[in-house]
């Protein structure tokens, strides 16, 4: 419940998204969460690839990146298609898409047709790599990006190349698209006019990361795999009873003075590489291996207990069940659960952003094609009545 009844900051604001996988319709998802009413557009036939990562439309992935929407399903190729989409651009505020460069022009809808149905549209146009160069037309993926922006060279191990951990770079994508996109609304209300924004994955993911090249361009230092760890002194442990455990020192001393105190091992604190923070940072895997014996004698538990004594910052590395039970996350209230009249139960997280002091209840995704009937018949009352664009939110 909001405080004092007031509305999100995007209540009547119209969203139409044509996205699939992450980018856009987690940049959909983020206005969504601010108040924005969002039309996910989709192909009738199957729709978001999304959907089928678990058992038949409603899988995990499409769960994640599609709460609080609504889903029309339109071929965007017929003409009774584009007629209809041509319907909605005419009543929205915001378009975003993750097509590659091109394809919205093959559908007759370019930046010059869209900004001649609607002068006040905002457009955001995700793609891969930019809508023109040498790499436009090649197929993007996370992957793909975090490989050439660089940020797979400070994760991979040379001598033993895998990947692990989350997407990145469709999400940063998806938040910047967003941020681009409120700013633009802003300008809007001064100019009366709509902008169109392009935002690629790969500068973004380059973007996301500007340390590793402020080291490079100013110093000549390459960061690899360890370089910022060992200059934040991050450290992750395995306990005695095989719980792991994350310690963060970070650049101030007293916190390296107060883990002594925790550890309380002279023969690691007082050797002479360890003893000022320029040889921990240059000796960083020798102290590591050094304190994981260390800890590694004791439980989680009995190191948690020390450190929080000692107001060292750290954190038991929790698995996602254990997050779910985390009594801090619990008093948020971070994790919203709802019901789907036809799927069931689906548990969504809510966003990080508190208005007023509130937090807001997500709608479960939508199956595919679910607000067809709705979407259409708002659009035939729009049509009706020209003279009175209605909000999103049905109020003239």
């Amino acid at each position: 419940m909001m405080a004092a009844n007031r509305p999100l900051p995007l209540n009547g604001v119209q969203v139409i998204e044509l996205g699939t996988m992450i980018t856009a319709p987690y940049a959909g998802m983020l206005l969504a969460e601010l108040g924005a009413s969002v039309i996910k557009v989709e192909n009738p036939d199957g729709g978001d690839p999304f959907r089928y990562t678990g058992k038949g439309r409603y899988g995990p992935n499409f769960i994640a990146y599609n709460h609080s929407k609504r889903s029309l399903t339109l071929d965007l190729k017929s003409p009774e298609g584009a007629e209809t989409f041509e319907k909605l651009l005419l009543r929205s505020d915001v378009l975003v898409d993750n097509y590659r460069a091109g394809v919205m022009e093959k559908f007759g809808f370019g930046p010059d047709a869209i900004s001649a149905i609607n002068p006040r549209l905002v457009h955001c146009s995700i793609t891969g790599f930019g809508v023109d160069g040498p790499y436009r037309n090649r197929p993007a993926f996370d992957a793909v990006a975090s490989a050439l922006s660089g940020i797979y060279s400070l994760a991979v191990d040379p001598g033993d190349p895998r990947l692990v951990g989350v997407t990145i770079s469709d999400n940063v994508t998806g938040m910047y698209a967003a941020n681009g996109i409120l700013g633009a609304l802003y300008d809007r209300e001064r100019t009366g006019v709509g902008r169109r924004i392009e935002v690629n994955m790969l500068e973004s993911a380059i973007a996301f990361t500007p340390d590793a090249f402020a080291h490079y361009t100013q110093t000549g230092v390459c960061y690899g795999p360890t370089s910022r760890v060992a200059s934040s002194q991050c450290f992750a442990f395995t306990c005695s009873d095989d719980r792991l455990l994350a310690v963060h020192l970070s650049l101030q001393e007293k916190f390296w003075e107060r883990f002594k105190s925790v550890i309380d091992t002279p023969a690691i604190t007082e050797d002479p590489r360890f003893k000022e923070r320029p040889g921990r940072v240059q000796n960083y895997n020798e102290l590591n291996t050094a304190l994981a014996q260390v800890v590694r004698g004791q439980t989680r538990a009995y190191w948690m207990e020390r450190l929080e004594r000692f107001d060292v910052p750290f954190a038991p590395i929790n698995t996602i069940p254990e997050v779910l039970e985390d009594p801090q996350l619990a008093h948020l209230d971070t994790f919203c659960k709802t019901e789907h009249p036809v799927e069931g139960p689906v548990t969504t997280i809510r966003s990080p952003l508190h208005f007023d002091g509130g937090s807001r209840e997500n709608a479960a995704p939508p199956t595919i094609g679910e607000h067809n009937d709705e979407i259409v018949s708002e659009l035939d009352v729009a049509v009706a009545n020209p003279g009175a664009r209605r909000s999103s939110t049905g109020e003239p």
